[in-house]
């Protein structure tokens, strides 16, 4: 983990269709206990105001129906009880073995170091990519650079990612990327010689990167690519994740998700507090890379909380708060913890879509520190001991979830729009029709604006444009698309046009 200082029609002719549905009532919340494991795929968790919970205060009403998420398929259950726990304490154990692996540390022992671990990691991949379904086609890269001398990096220093790709089936362009950084660090970043055994950071995040991989290579590869990688260099400054996102950009592809898995080996914090059954998902508010006329319209429209990266978290929290990973998403509204930073930064500064996994409690007595036993016996140290490697591979389930759902799905609705010519209570959306392999339709998506998830959802078709029953003015739309397979996109939050 990088620390940083507090410094419907379509076609030719396009329609119009007009929905005048009946009225209903938004979802009312079901909420899980922290220490209980979710059961069953339920309605949103709204933050209502007390004097607004009963049924008939819910405002405002219109059409469509309340929003049910989407239920894991017979399929993605079956992959995601693939994952073991035990395979994730034999990564974790691996990569403790290297001794340290701070990305200044020796790149040519074999045993010992970056460059040991890296080594591993390649031949790893290698090995299960060998093993794939006939038909998924996997490949294994390791895009390297030379880093220059920057403040944590003294010397110029390799830098290498290790990279798998599975190839998208029909729109081998559009890609959804996972990521755990494989360097450690002990509590001077420039000490590359102690054991920094990085077990919670970031070996946990490695270990969900290697089982989606195991089990994902043994599918019928989606529509769209995937790609998990274990990048280097995250604590010096994030440099292995931006070298990835570098690549991925210079060849053109279409970059549509993106969440990195850091510090999520343990759910104990560092009072003895246990939340075994959540994780954190953190999700940037205003986009950075937004122009000044573009950042003006969403503050003047109230889209401060509909970017891409939190249209893909309320995405997450849909597709994998069930019981077929055991886990609640907990979608925090900010790019980070305090003080911190992440390897989603990269992607975000290049306008793709990410967000960070990060365990729901830290006990900063296992990060950043020098293994040691202090004065009142109080061990220091990021050790394997304090990893629970159940909790690991529930993590790595939400992602299974997130991960198979985007790609199996249609892409992200483009060009998404809210006419605002004229005054009307009737609201009329538009938006690009897509060219998706198996896609059937879209759907428009409604809520409060005081609600922090959709929570209304109107089928519209194969349409490009569609005006609603129901005032602009009340509410957020969004627009998502729908798959033949029953797979839906993230929505897309309209700007006038």
């Amino acid at each position: 983990m990088f620390s940083r200082l507090l410094h419907l029609t379509h076609g030719a002719a396009p329609g119009l269709l007009v929905l005048a549905c009946l009225s209903i009532l938004n979802a009312v919340s079901t909420t899980h206990a922290a220490a209980t494991p979710p059961t069953s795929a339920a309605p949103h968790e709204h933050g209502l105001f007390a004097r607004q919970c009963a049924a008939t205060d819910i405002w405002p009403k219109g059409p469509g129906k309340a929003l049910v998420p989407q239920a894991p398929t017979a399929e993605l259950r079956t992959m995601l009880s693939e994952i073991d726990p035990n395979r994730v304490n034999t990564i974790i154990t691996k990569l403790v073995s290297f001794g340290t692996r701070h990305t200044l540390s020796s790149q040519t022992d074999p045993v010992r170091g970056i460059g040991a671990a890296r080594d591993w990691l390649a031949a790893e991949m290698r090995t299960i990519a060998q093993g794939a379904r006939r038909g998924t086609n996997v490949t294994i890269t390791i895009p390297s650079y030379i880093q220059q001398p920057v403040r944590e990096i003294p010397t110029a220093t390799n830098i290498s990612d290790v990279v798998a790709t599975i190839r998208g089936a029909s729109d081998p362009d559009r890609v959804y990327v996972i990521t755990g950084h494989y360097d450690s660090r002990v509590t001077d970043i420039l000490n590359f010689t102690d054991d920094a055994p990085g077990a919670d950071d970031d070996a946990s995040g490695v270990a969900v990167v290697l089982e989606l991989l195991r089990v994902m290579v043994q599918r019928p590869p989606p529509p769209a690519t995937i790609v998990l990688a274990a990048v280097a260099g995250e604590e010096q400054g994030l440099f292995g994740a931006d070298h990835l996102a570098q690549v991925l950009q210079d060849a053109g592809v279409d970059v549509q998700g993106m969440f990195t898995n850091d510090i999520v080996g343990s759910s104990k914090g560092d009072e003895g507090e246990v939340d075994p059954f959540s994780i954190r998902l953190f999700a940037q508010g205003m986009p950075t890379t937004e122009t000044a006329s573009q950042t003006a319209t969403r503050e003047s429209i109230g889209g401060e909380n509909d970017s891409p990266a939190r249209e893909l978290a309320r995405f997450v929290d849909e597709v994998a708060t069930n019981d077929a990973t055991g886990m609640k998403v907990r979608v925090i509204y900010r790019l980070d913890r305090f003080l911190r930073g992440g390897d989603h930064e990269p992607f975000l500064s290049r306008g793709f879509p990410a967000a960070r996994f990060t365990e729901p409690n830290e006990d900063f007595a296992h990060q950043h520190q020098d293994v040691r036993v202090d004065s009142t016996g109080k061990q220091f140290g990021d050790l394997i001991e304090f990893c629970d490697f159940d909790f690991i591979a529930r993590v790595a389930r939400v992602n299974g979830a997130a991960l198979w759902s985007l790609a199996q799905g249609p892409g992200t609705p483009r060009n998404v729009t809210l006419d605002t010519s004229v005054l009307t209570n009737n609201s009329t959306l538009g938006w690009a029709l897509g060219t998706d392999a198996g896609l059937a339709g879209y759907e428009v998506l409604w809520r409060p604006t005081i609600a922090p998830f959709w929570t209304n959802v109107i089928p519209v078709g194969l349409v490009n444009k569609v005006t609603v029953d129901l005032t602009k003015d009340n509410v957020v739309f969004g627009v998502r698309a729908v798959g033949a397979n029953g797979y839906r996109s993230p929505a897309a939050f309209p700007f006038p046009g």
